[in-house]
């Protein structure tokens, strides 16, 4: 398995993520994409939008990250949306309790103390809502996991929204909030797209857009952060049958990730047993991180929750009426929604591979390679000349011009052939075209597959076809 720590380098060495306002000493849980990395956010961003989108049943919708206050008090946030928060007197260190005892769990069970890890699993299970985290974390002594100090502070509630102002005055009439979620855009867009797209249930409505979250503790690269993007869906249906859409978007999604590329062993379901005050059934599709499994995508039964929340803040009726039958409801919700930050560092992880190779002496050497599913590539194919003479580089820029208006690629002259392969390879780059002495003369290229190495020669004039039926295929 992969490091952490190899991914955060290679994310920045290579330019697919860099720590935002770096030069500043960093801001933490916040991150910037690079010219590779925004390649692969849009690649990751489009399939999962033909996917979701393409098809009779949903649309799309872009809505305001900015939302009228009312919003986040009909969805519960703004008194629900928080997590319990404690700090440790000794160190200054803050910390979320419930993460705290969990991370705690975890290290009993490593140094194999698993009777010690059972009974306090045991212990948060039968407690009742809500936890008393402080109890819990002073009766089992459980230490700073920086300084070992076990003098905490009481546990607080600490609400997650981000707070500004709206207009030229700071007061709390003008107060709004950065979106928490992109959900609540969708929920009360609901009876504006039905009627405009003249649709009826069963129908979804999709969107990706940021959202923020003022975590306590951000941790694991892109995984926990204050400033994200989701990939959601909200699919409306008759009551009654969210039981087979709930489980017809489990197997959608999964082979969403399983078609680009993410292997099934990789993959798991995690069923919450705790739902969420709005859900009836909720599960996570998990990724193996380098840290251990993650969530990236749930699938969640929210019943009429949102709907009837909204219409009874805002005095709207948000109903289906059936023309022919007359019936008349409030439809239940199946939600996706995924992490496409989260699913960007799933798909680099998964990618980043380690090969080990033998040259014709005999040599041992170690090729870095990420293989992304070429439409995932941020860069599509790369050209060489082979020297930077007879006519080869005015061959290869004209070629290059030529591929670039297609699909991104890049121009290369710097070191030998080999070397410039290997940086290709470990940006994922699917095909490297090189031209030679023979491209001169006859008008062929050498096309190089990353995967296997392989090369096969062309007529320069078929390359763009090519590179687009290999990808139309891969």
């Amino acid at each position: 398995m992969v490091k952490l720590e190899t991914i955060i380098s290679l994310a920045k060495h290579r330019g697919f993520v860099f720590q935002s306002s770096e030069i500043y000493g960093g801001l933490n849980g916040c991150w910037d994409f690079g010219p590779l990395g925004v390649e692969l956010l849009k690649n990751i961003k489009e399939s999962w939008w033909k996917a979701m989108t393409y098809r009779q049943d949903v649309e799309g919708v872009d809505a305001s990250i900015l939302m009228h206050p009312r919003t986040w008090e009909a969805s519960g946030h703004v008194t629900q949306f928080s997590d319990p928060m404690i700090d440790n007197k000794q160190s200054k260190g803050r910390y979320r309790a419930d993460n705290l005892i969990e991370e705690y769990i975890d290290r009993l069970r490593k140094k194999k103390k698993t009777d010690q890890a059972d009974a306090l699993e045991a212990k948060l299970e039968a407690a009742s809502e809500p936890i008393d985290y402080y109890n819990i974390i002073v009766e089992n002594q459980i230490p700073d996991p920086v300084s070992g100090s076990t003098d905490w502070t009481e546990v607080r509630n600490f609400n997650l929204m981000f707070k500004t102002f709206i207009g030229p005055v700071d007061d709390s009439a003008s107060t709004i909030y950065l979106r928490p979620e992109s959900a609540q855009g969708i929920f009360v867009n609901f009876k504006n797209i039905m009627d405009s797209s003249r649709m009826k249930p069963p129908f979804g409505i999709a969107q990706i857009g940021k959202a923020f979250r003022n975590e306590i503790n951000t941790k694991n690269f892109l995984f926990r952060t204050r400033e994200f993007e989701q990939m959601e869906m909200q699919y409306f249906i008759k009551p009654g049958s969210d039981p087979e859409w709930f489980e017809y978007w489990k197997e959608q999604r999964w082979n969403w990730y399983i078609k680009n590329g993410i292997p099934a062993e990789s993959l798991r379901f995690k069923d919450h047993e705790k739902l969420a005050h709005y859900a009836n059934r909720a599960t996570d599709i998990e990724f193996m991180f380098p840290f251990g499994w993650g969530e990236i995508e749930g699938i969640h039964s929210r019943t009429d929750f949102d709907l009837k929340a909204h219409q009874e803040f805002s005095g709207k009726k948000l109903e289906y009426v059936d023309t022919v039958t007359k019936d008349r409801y409030v439809p239940y919700v199946i939600e996706t929604s995924g992490g496409t930050t989260r699913g960007l560092m799933a798909f680099l992880c998964n990618a980043y591979t380690e090969e080990k190779l033998t040259d014709d002496n005999g040599k041992e050497d170690t090729r870095i390679v990420m293989k992304f599913v070429p439409k995932f590539s941020p860069i599509k194919a790369a050209v060489f000349p082979l020297v930077n003479k007879d006519g080869m580089p005015e061959f290869a820029e004209k070629l290059f011009n030529k591929i670039q208006t297609e699909f991104k690629a890049q121009y290369d002259t710097s070191g030998a052939i080999g070397r410039r392969y290997r940086r290709q390879d470990e940006i994922g780059t699917p095909f490297c075209v090189t031209v030679d002495g023979d491209s001169v003369q006859n008008g062929t290229v050498t096309i190089r597959e990353r995967d296997t190495m392989q090369q096969e020669r062309i007529p320069a004039e078929n390359a763009v076809a090519y590179i687009h039926n290999k990808l139309m295929n891969a």
